[in-house]
């Protein structure tokens, strides 16, 4: 059987916001005064928690805690105004991802059913 298109599609989008959340805690530096230290820390373990829950996605927890990190992501836009779009993006980029994995998952198992039932039917057609 195929890997998850849901699975897939999702880890992608965590990997892909690890390294802008990673970014956005450089970019903090300079807009805000948290300091070079809690900035790197802010963003890196953004990262971190993008990654870890990319890879919990075939395991039970790992969905919820990627919608925490778009949650997370919106939220961010407190300290970095900017981030209340990008997180927005990122979000509607993820639920996409969820609801047309989910839908392309369902399409493959039926297509996977109606082609037993058609090998069967050609199977027991040539026996005959």
């Amino acid at each position: 059987m195929s890997r998850s298109a849901r699975r897939s599609m999702c880890a992608a989008i965590l990997v892909l916001e690890a390294v802008l959340l990673f970014l956005t805690g450089v970019v903090t530096i300079g807009m805000t005064d948290l300091g070079v230290g809690r900035s790197l820390l802010l963003g890196a373990g953004l990262a971190v928690l993008c990654v870890l829950a990319a890879g919990m996605l075939g395991r039970r927890g790992g969905y919820p805690l990627g919608w925490l990190v778009q949650v997370v992501a919106v939220a961010l836009g407190v300290i970095v105004p900017p981030m209340f779009v990008v997180g927005c993006l990122f979000g509607v980029l993820w639920a996409a991802a969820y609801v047309l994995g989910v839908k392309i998952d369902r399409e493959r198992a039926e297509r996977l059913v109606f082609e037993e039932q058609w090998r069967a039917q050609q199977t027991s057609g040539t026996d005959a």
